[in-house]
C-alpha cells in the first residue's frame, strides 16, 4: 500500500495542476486600455474601480498660451453576470492652468450605462461587446461642463489574442441631446499589447475623433477631444488623434498599474498636444 500511495498522491497532483492550468483564460493575459479611458472603452466584462490620473498639456496656439490640465478620477464596472455590465466612465475634478492666469477648477459631467458582450469564444480568443453610456451635464461650466442636454455614447468594443499579443478596437458615436448646443462626433481607437511577463506588458495606441457637426457655445475650430465638448461653432469635418506607447504592470493577481504617453498628431492649433496618463485597475 505504501509503494502505491506516492503514485497515487502523484497523479491526483498532476491532475489538480492540469485542471488549473485548463481552466486559464486567454482573458487573463488581456488588458484594459490605459490612453482615452473614456471612451476606449474595454469588451471585457469585469468588476472593477479604476483610479485614473490625466496630465494634459494643449497646443499654446490654441489659446495662445501654455496650459495644462490635471485630471483625478475614479471610473467604476460592475459586472451583472458574464456577459452584462454596468460601467460608470466619466467623473472626477478638473483643473485647468493657464499660464500667467489664475487655475481653472471643477467637477467633471457624470457618465454612466451599459454594455453587453453579444459574442465571446474561449478557443479563438475574442470577445465583442456593444454598449452604450450617457453623459450627464453635471459638471462646472468653469472647465467646460455643464452645457447642453448631455451626450448618448453607443460604441462597440472588440478584443482577439493570439496567445500572448492581443488586439483591441473601439468605434461610437457621441450624439447630443441638443444638436444646437453641443457637437455630434466620430470616435475610433485602436490598441496592440504583448505579454513579455507579468511586469511588462508594453502597448502602442491610437485614439481619434472627427467632428460631425456644428455646436452654439465657442468660435472654435477644433473640439475638446475626450474631456470636453466645446460646443464649437467650427469643427465640423475635423479629425483629432494622438498616438500614444505605454506599459502595465500585473502589481497583483488582481490589480495591474498603467502608464500611457499620448502626442497629438494632427493640426497644431489643435487641443491636443501632449498627455500623461496613470492608472490602476483593480478587480474584483
Amino acid at each position: 500500500m505504501k509503494k502505491l500511495a506516492l503514485p497515487l498522491v502523484m497523479a491526483a497532483a498532476g491532475v489538480a495542476i492540469g485542471a488549473e492550468t485548463n481552466s486559464l483564460s486567454w482573458q487573463d493575459q488581456a488588458t484594459v486600455p490605459v490612453a482615452n479611458p473614456i471612451y476606449f472603452e474595454t469588451p471585457l466584462i469585469q468588476t472593477e474601480a479604476h483610479p485614473v490620473y490625466m496630465y494634459h498639456r494643449m497646443n499654446p496656439s490654441f489659446l495662445g498660451v501654455a496650459t495644462d490640465v490635471n485630471l483625478y478620477a475614479l471610473q467604476l464596472r460592475y459586472a451583472v453576470n458574464d456577459r452584462l455590465a454596468v460601467i460608470a466612465t466619466k467623473d472626477g475634478y478638473i483643473q485647468i492652468h493657464p499660464k500667467g492666469s489664475p487655475t481653472l477648477h471643477g467637477w467633471a459631467n457624470l457618465a454612466a450605462g451599459v454594455k453587453y458582450a453579444i459574442a465571446q469564444d474561449e478557443a479563438e480568443q475574442y470577445i465583442v461587446t456593444p454598449g452604450i453610456t450617457f453623459e450627464a451635464p453635471t459638471g462646472s461650466k468653469q472647465v467646460f461642463q455643464g452645457t447642453g442636454g448631455g451626450v448618448f455614447n453607443p460604441f462597440v468594443s472588440a478584443e482577439k489574442g493570439f496567445d500572448k499579443f492581443h488586439v483591441t478596437g473601439n468605434v461610437g458615436f457621441r450624439l447630443p441631446v441638443n444638436w444646437h448646443a453641443d457637437t455630434a462626433s466620430i470616435h475610433y481607437s485602436a490598441q496592440v499589447d504583448y505579454w513579455f511577463c507579468r511586469w511588462f506588458i508594453p502597448f502602442a495606441s491610437i485614439n481619434a475623433f472627427t467632428t460631425i457637426s456644428e455646436g452654439g457655445h465657442l468660435p472654435f475650430d477644433t473640439e475638446g477631444f475626450d474631456l470636453v465638448n466645446f460646443g464649437s461653432t467650427g469643427a465640423s469635418g475635423t479629425t483629432q488623434a494622438a498616438a500614444g506607447v505605454g506599459f502595465r504592470s500585473r502589481l497583483l493577481p488582481n490589480a495591474d498599474l498603467g502608464f500611457a504617453y499620448e502626442h497629438g498628431i494632427t493640426a497644431a492649433h489643435d487641443i491636443f498636444k501632449d498627455r500623461i496618463t496613470v492608472d490602476l485597475s483593480v478587480r474584483f
